[in-house]
C-alpha cells in the first residue's frame, strides 16, 4: 500500500456525490483502495453537509487539498 489519492463517489438519497483528490492508501498491484478512520469521518461530514442542498449530482474537492 501507498500513499495517495482517488475519487470517491457515492449515493446518497437520491444522488450522486463524487469528492476528487481524497487521501488514501492505494495498492500498486490491484488498485484496491483504504481510507483512515479521520478520512471516513471527513467524507462522512462532507456527504451530511451537501445532503440539505442536493441537487442531483455534486461533485467536490476534498477539503484541504487543492488538485
Amino acid at each position: 500500500m501507498k500513499d495517495g489519492f482517488t475519487t470517491h463517489v457515492t449515493e446518497f438519497k437520491s444522488c450522486i456525490v463524487i469528492v476528487k483528490n481524497v487521501p488514501c492508501l492505494k495498492c500498486e498491484q490491484c488498485g484496491e483502495v483504504v481510507y483512515s478512520g479521520d478520512v471516513l469521518n471527513q467524507l462522512d461530514q462532507i456527504i451530511d453537509t451537501l445532503g440539505n442542498n442536493m441537487t442531483e449530482i455534486a461533485v467536490v474537492n476534498y477539503p484541504n487539498r487543492v488538485a
